[in-house]
């Protein structure tokens, strides 16, 4: 009796250890497929976002520590073709894009370049046009590792392992399930390099919602964006992908 009564103690030790340590139970958090069922139905909904076939994003944007700023223009195309065309005057024009196949990017400062390796795996990765609805596809091995805070909103943390690349983490609004953080490392010019997206602001384009204002926190400086207009279902050229000849 007294061992058992020894036991019994040592186990309230640790419920209340746990408790005081922070908060619920994992028992009592949501399933990885209940949170990105939630996020897709914030965002739009299945149907909706596969009516989608393109999208075009517009915006500015600035890098605070180097007093530069300038504009963005994003080109989507389903199923997995992106561009992304940045000009900042003073410095130039600079292009990463996916063309479905191969990856390439040009700036004034590295010239043209095809991508490779890890890098062009997240290039073709984060191309997936219909993302959100193919998690489960893209990412083989999602795990919810608890609750924490962005800014002062309660999330839900998942971290999500994508075949052959490094895991990323990604915080969900528990009330609205929008995606508000994620963290990625990835490959550049450089070498690895830590990146945080925040994504803020979101409203409702042609029936799905996006984020307007995206925050990009690298050790190296923070990159702001705000986007003045989104448009879907678009028709956008092929050959707006395209490589360029040298």
């Amino acid at each position: 009796m007294k061992r058992k009564f020894t036991v019994l103690l040592i186990g309230l030790a640790m419920a209340v250890t746990a408790f005081a340590q922070g908060g619920a139970p994992k028992s009592d958090l949501p399933t990885a497929d209940q949170i990105l069922d939630k996020y897709v139905q914030a965002i739009g909904g299945k149907a909706v976002i596969e009516k989608q076939t393109s999208r075009y994003s517009k915006g500015t944007l600035e890098i605070p520590a180097f007093g530069a700023s300038g504009t963005a223009e994003v080109y989507e195309k389903a199923p997995n073709k992106t561009i992304t065309i940045v000009n900042i005057p003073g410095f130039g024009i600079i292009n990463d894009c996916f063309d479905g196949t191969i990856g390439w990017a040009q700036d004034p400062q590295n010239g043209m370049r095809d991508k490779s390796g890890p890098e062009l795996a997240a290039s073709k990765l984060d191309a997936e046009f219909y993302k959100p609805i193919k998690i489960k596809e893209l990412y083989p091995k999602v795990v919810v590792k608890g609750k924490d805070k962005v800014g002062d909103k309660d999330v839900y943390v998942l971290e999500a392992t994508p075949n052959g690349g490094p895991t990323e983490t990604w915080y969900f609004d528990a009330q609205s399930g929008l995606l508000l953080r994620q963290d990625a490392e990835r490959e550049g010019p450089q070498g690895k390099q830590a990146v945080q997206v925040f994504f803020e602001d979101y409203r409702v384009a042609d029936g799905i919602k996006v984020a307007y204002v995206l925050k990009q926190v690298t050790p190296a400086f923070t990159l702001n964006i705000k986007l003045d207009e989104v448009k879907h279902n678009v028709p956008i050229d092929d050959a707006k992908f395209k490589k360029p000849s040298q």
